[in-house]
């Protein structure tokens, strides 16, 4: 991966965008794609739309994904200065103690670390618990008085972490869930343009949401009305020690994008996506979804009259901690197969299962 789109994926991950509040990372997606896209607007919940338009009259893809990472949120402050947090999407408490976290208030923002107990006060039985998340707090380390004028209640919190190289090819950040994911679908963005644009319209949709819901794929769908819609996301790396392969399947981080497989996705969307990555020589991984998916994609399938809706992700170790772990590899790979796949549509594509 060069500086120039390393630096781009850094500085995705490191603007904070906790469910509700990801304006600042669409501003970011709007100034990359400036140049490059032949609209954006945004809509009123807040995902951004990047339109490429066709040269033909091939297919609209809609390329979607999500802005929003998990976080806190602040639910009371006490008397003494202290935080209560409840989570914004799928937070583990076992995570939390000690950790250092970015507290975003109307004057800025504050560093805060997440306390507990220290072991030598915790009785026996209680150390072989995880502490509940609504028995930490968050310390801040001003006086209360000062605490209460600036902090909110509702007032966002992100994990305080940044980005780094990782061993060989491989970054930790927290977000790469889904800031990796939309680093591919503007990428493809510019990869179309730079071949001369595909035969139906290119849509880079940034959705807000997804966290708790797929909120705002739900409402770019039926906006939009692609037809086809891909989800662009990452899923669990089971590569390494404590994860079931017979139970979870075999994903391995550096092995290639994820090829989604089940009732949530159009079999002939799958099997463009495979066709698409052979014919690049691109490794890629399949994974069995026998239910709906825990992405953007269960609600592209179902918008209106139904979409064809595909899903591709990037492996991904330690999913909703501060120290995610991806290989960049495998998203440099998703773009050129999402690009190779797009420009392959004509309009004699026809997703009707059974039929195409």
């Amino acid at each position: 991966m060069n500086k120039k789109n390393q630096d781009f994926l850094k500085a995705l991950t490191e603007t904070p965008s906790p469910t509700g509040s990801e304006e600042a990372v669409a501003g970011l997606v709007r100034a990359r794609l400036k140049g490059s896209a032949d609209t954006i607007t945004t809509d009123v919940l807040g995902s951004v739309h990047a339109v490429l338009q066709g040269r033909g009259n091939g297919p609209s893809v809609m390329v979607a994904a999500h802005l929003d990472e998990i976080g806190l949120m602040v639910i009371h402050i006490s008397d003494k200065g202290f935080l209560s947090v409840a989570a914004i999407g799928g937070v583990d408490a076992a995570i939390l103690p000690g950790l250092r976290v970015d507290v975003h208030t109307a004057q800025g923002v504050l560093r805060g670390v997440v306390g507990r107990k220290p072991v030598h006060l915790i009785e026996p039985d209680e150390r072989k618990t995880v502490t509940a998340l609504d028995k930490l707090v968050i310390d801040v380390g001003m006086p209360a008085e000062a605490v209460h004028k600036q902090v909110r209640v509702g007032d966002p919190i992100t994990f305080g972490v940044g980005f780094e190289d990782f061993g060989t090819g491989k970054a930790l950040a927290r977000a790469f869930d889904d800031k990796v994911g939309l680093w591919v679908a503007i990428r493809v963005l510019e990869e179309l343009k730079k071949a001369g644009c595909a035969q139906g319209d290119y849509m880079c949709v940034a959705t807000v949401q997804e966290e708790i819901g797929v909120r705002g794929a739900q409402a770019a769908t039926y906006a939009i009305s692609p037809d086809v819609g891909l989800a662009i996301d990452v899923t669990h790396a089971t590569d390494y020690p404590g994860i079931e392969q017979s139970t979870h399947g075999k994903v391995v981080c550096g092995e290639g994008p994820v090829i989604g497989r089940g009732p949530n996705i159009n079999p002939i969307v799958f099997d463009r996506l495979v066709a698409a990555a052979e014919k690049e020589g691109i490794p890629y991984q399949i994974e069995a979804e026998p239910r709906v998916t825990p992405t953007d994609a269960r609600a592209i399938q179902v918008t209106k009259d139904g979409r064809a809706c595909g899903l591709i992700s990037i492996p991904l170790r330690y999913m909703h901690t501060p120290t995610e772990v991806i290989d960049l590899g495998d998203a440099e790979a998703a773009v050129r197969l999402i690009t190779r796949f797009v420009l392959d549509l004509d309009e004699k594509a026809c997703f009707i299962p059974g039929m195409g």
